[in-house]
């Protein structure tokens, strides 16, 4: 097959929400890991288009209408009758409209009939009176005739009439599936089967090469639907559309005979069971147990069911049999309550057995063999009713996998393979007597039963045998061959909303650029996480030097990302658009909690979004809750205080701050000294100014790659020095009161000046190792990691440098100090004797090693990481 310039696209398609659905999941992520550019596509819960990611996988849930339920319903056959009592009123909301508009109608005639004179009002009374009767005529005919409609109408023998929700399922998803004009359109379950052979079609129409499946997952002619209509329309569906697949997929051999049988297949579908993944298990990934979710001792004997609890599913016989069952406990692992299980909960309390029975929550679809293994039993109590007696169930390959004996109801393809291989014990469904034997003879046997899930049938039963068939037949379908896989992408890879984007792995392959690398977070006696605000890179540049100089820690680099900001080197960017939305909140809470045993959190910002405020300090009880050890970072504006360093600093830069920005900044450097005092944490600066803001914490120094900043360019050898400034905000850095001066210079050709602004940081290390003086800034007082990186290249830097600065470095710092008044006569002298400039280069490089390689800052930081 011909290996494509790109990646063949794949769109997996679902007619369900995405989440819970195993099958589809494992789908995505094996031919992502296989290396096809893969689209998952379900539905929205909400009105508008919801987009996230696993992985590289892009994920979509659209919004699907019901214009043409409304439509076929109003189109809908009724008698003559009808027409006239139903007159404009297709359905109660309709008739909520029309009562709206009469009442409003009332009340402004009744309000003209006190303003106007005797006969206008007698004029208005009476039509008052006549619209009140024609009102209640309406209404009660309404009514009526609803009573007359049947609740369960006999199927009118056309699928778009009787179940036209399948094609507001088609109008949502086809445009959707279209635009990315797929290889290979994969359909998940009978409601997309319409949907899937009409965009194909429609694809190969303007000459785009598509290949469609049907996956089918139950025997739709065998599930027991709520309503005839339904029950003739989903059948009528698959008939019409599943001779024209590509290829048809079920999950047993026995349903595909059936399938083959009834719709006259050529080819047999191809058989891929649901079973889990093999690789995940057993690796320690799943933080919690059933058994601790019952809150159980090991002794206790337990029984466990999971997944959908239906009906037909006979959980109803394992309540029953309970009371014979002394001292056995239930756990029923379920995703909400439903009536259905409000009932069963009833039903265990009159049999006096509820404190046995135990409601456990969902875990992702890569724990659950993990989650289920501390029970003994697996159970699958189906009747025999024809859908459930055609497959093996997902959950009897998860309890195997689990390592757990199975007791069965006597539904035929599990009784088989139970059977066949030894796993468990069997009970008659409809004789619910017999459970109880079944499950104590199970109990009784365990270990023998358990001996029998060999490694034949678990490499059977996993996910990476039976999806293996899958990729082939996409490879064999679209003729084309991915070009390399991708086993970077863990099979455990967690959905996230696409404001959160996390950098690939093989992505800190960079260092060769300078751009800092880590100990990526794993299975270390300290997880930290720094972040979100990883100003100029900062939290990034910690991570290195902490992970460099500790081997018993591992880090998460995460940044809030503004569509203004430079992209830092991050493990994780988030958008900072989005803070304010639900599920870009939750994820931050699922990545951090039971991950993290330490987070150090810069400049005050919230790690959960804007789930607790807009500060850290709401989401504090959460972190200490979960037991997560927190250190507070600052790095200017978010700690330094207007008023009070205008007081201290004549050049201060909160004289040139525009209109609005001192009061804000002074707001917030007030809140956050007193989320720092009340907090009682561990507290840290970046610059050694802000310790007159922040006594009580520690300069943990700016940390820069010194080696990779190093160059042995020549300083003041060119006969015009070369001298930069590169601010971020003009007025945090004094410039518009530097630049007059500096022109002047050049113009006189003195220096040959360069402004650099808006210049990414991939691009800064060229400008500053190819200048001979560097002028940092002229407002704060301190120095920053712009001038770090000078000092690191050899370039001497010119800068304000308040008093107690020079203290805090013992009088090293090799910074020449100036103030914009005598800033003209500083870089004459400098220029003047370019020797003794050159011996300042020498000497900042050894002072950035010293303070600012990050050994110092781990040092620092050692007492809050122990």
């Amino acid at each position: 097959m011909e290996s494509p310039a790109r990646r063949p696209r794949l769109a997996v398609i679902v007619a369900n929400g995405i989440t819970g659905d195993s099958r589809v999941q494992k789908t995505a992520v094996a031919a992502a890991r296989d290396g096809w550019d893969v689209t998952l596509i379900g539905r929205s819960d909400t009105k508008r288009v919801q987009r996230s990611r696993m992985g590289p996988i892009e994920v979509v849930r659209v919004p699907v209408g019901t214009d043409y339920l409304r439509g076929a319903n109003t189109r809908a056959s009724r008698p003559l009758r009808a027409t006239a009592t139903q007159f404009h009123l297709q359905d109660q909301a309709a008739l909520n409209r029309y009562t709206a508009a009469y009442r409003a109608w009332v009340r402004q005639k009744s309000a003209e009939s006190s303003w106007a004179g005797t006969p206008r009002r007698m004029s208005l009374k009476a039509a008052l009176r006549a619209r009140r009767s024609v009102h209640r005529l309406r209404v009660k005919a309404f009514k009526w005739e609803q009573r007359q409609r049947p609740k369960d109408p006999d199927p009118v023998g056309d699928w778009r009439r009787d179940w036209p929700q399948v094609v507001d399922l088609d109008l949502a998803f086809g445009p959707v599936i279209e635009e990315i004009e797929p290889d290979v359109i994969h359909a998940n379950d009978v409601t997309m089967i319409a949907t899937a052979a009409l965009s194909a079609a429609r694809l190969r129409a303007r000459g785009r090469k598509c290949a469609w499946l049907y996956d089918a997952h139950e025997y739709i002619k065998g599930v027991e639907w709520p309503n005839a209509r339904q029950g003739y329309a989903l059948p009528a569906v698959e008939a019409e559309f599943i001779g024209r697949a590509d290829a048809v997929v079920t999950v047993s051999p026995q349903m595909a005979e059936l399938l083959r049988n009834d719709h006259k297949l050529k080819k047999a579908p191809l058989v891929v069971g649901n079973s889990p993944v093999r690789e995940v298990i057993g690796g320690g990934r799943s933080t919690s147990s059933v058994r601790e979710a019952c809150g159980l001792g090991p002794e206790v004997p337990l029984m466990v069911y999971s997944g959908w609890i239906g009906r037909e599913r006979g959980v109803d016989a394992v309540i029953d049999g309970l009371p014979d069952l002394p001292g056995f406990h239930l756990a029923l692992v379920h995703g909400r309550m439903t009536p259905l299980l409000e009932e069963l909960l009833a039903q265990a309390e009159t049999l006096g057995v509820r404190d046995r029975v135990h409601l456990v929550p969902y875990v992702a679809q890569h724990e659950v063999a993990d989650y289920l293994s501390s029970a003994d039993l697996g159970l699958t109590p189906f009747k025999r009713v024809p859908n459930c007696e055609v497959s093996l169930p997902t959950k009897v390959a998860e309890y195997l996998q689990a390592g757990l004996p199975l007791v069965t109801s006597d539904v035929k393809v599990i009784k088989a393979y139970v059977e066949e291989h030894g796993l468990g014990e069997v009970w008659t469904w409809d004789d619910p007597r017999t459970f109880a034997d079944a499950a104590a003879r199970a109990m009784e046997n365990r270990g023998k039963l358990a001996e029998a899930i060999t490694e034949d049938v678990l490499t059977d039963l996993s996910w990476e045998a039976q999806s293996g068939k899958l990729l082939a037949l996409y490879r064999e379908l679209s003729k084309k061959t991915p070009p390399g896989p991708r086993p970077e992408v863990s099979w455990t890879v967690q959905e996230t909303p696409d404001a959160v984007r996390t950098v690939e792995a093989d992505a800190d392959a960079t260092d060769g650029e300078g751009r800092p690398t880590w100990t990526k977070l794993g299975e270390t006696r300290v997880r930290l996480g720094l972040g979100p605000a990883n100003y100029a890179g900062q939290g990034a540049a910690y991570a290195q030097a902490i992970t460099r100089i500790n081997p018993d820690v591992s880090a998460e680099v995460v940044m809030n990302r503004r569509p203004e900001s430079f992209d830092y080197p991050a493990d994780v960017y988030v958008d900072a658009t989005r803070l304010r939305e639900l599920p870009v909140q939750f994820q931050q809470v699922e990545r951090i909690v039971g991950r993290y045993t330490h987070l150090l959190v810069d400049a005050f910002m919230p790690v959960f979004g804007n789930l607790n405020g807009s500060s850290v300090a709401g989401d504090l009880d959460a972190l200490k809750q979960a037991r997560i050890k927190v250190a507070l970072l600052a790095h200017g504006s978010d700690i330094r205080h207007p008023r009070n360093h205008k007081a201290r600093h004549p050049f201060s830069l909160f004289h040139d701050a525009p209109d609005g920005i001192e009061e804000k900044l002074q707001a917030k450097a007030e809140l956050n000294k007193r989320i720092a005092m009340e907090a009682g944490l561990p507290l840290y600066v970046t610059t050694p100014d802000l310790l007159e803001d922040l006594p009580s914490a520690k300069w943990a120094p700016l940390v820069v790659d010194v080696a990779a900043w190093a160059t042995d360019r020549p300083v003041l050898e060119r006969k015009r020095p070369l001298v930069l400034h590169a601010p971020s905000k003009r007025w945090t850095k004094g410039t518009d009161r530097i630049v007059p001066v500096m022109t002047e210079l050049h113009d006189k050709g003195l220096i040959e000046f360069r402004l650099a602004e808006g210049i990414p940081w991939s691009e800064m290390r060229e400008l500053v190792q190819s200048c001979d003086l560097v002028l940092d800034q002229f407002t704060t007082g301190s120095y920053g990691t712009f001038a770090v990186e000078a000092m690191a290249a050899g370039k001497p830097v010119v800068a304000y440098i308040s008093d107690g600065v020079k203290a805090a470095t013992d009088g090293a710092l090799p910074i020449v100090g100036a103030t914009p008044d005598i800033l003209r006569e500083v870089v004459e002298s400098l220029v003047d004797d370019r020797e003794g400039t050159a011996r300042i280069g020498r000497q900042s490089v050894e002072f950035a090693r010293i303070y600012h390689d990050g050994t110092w800052t781990a040092q620092v930081l050692s007492d809050f990481l122990k």
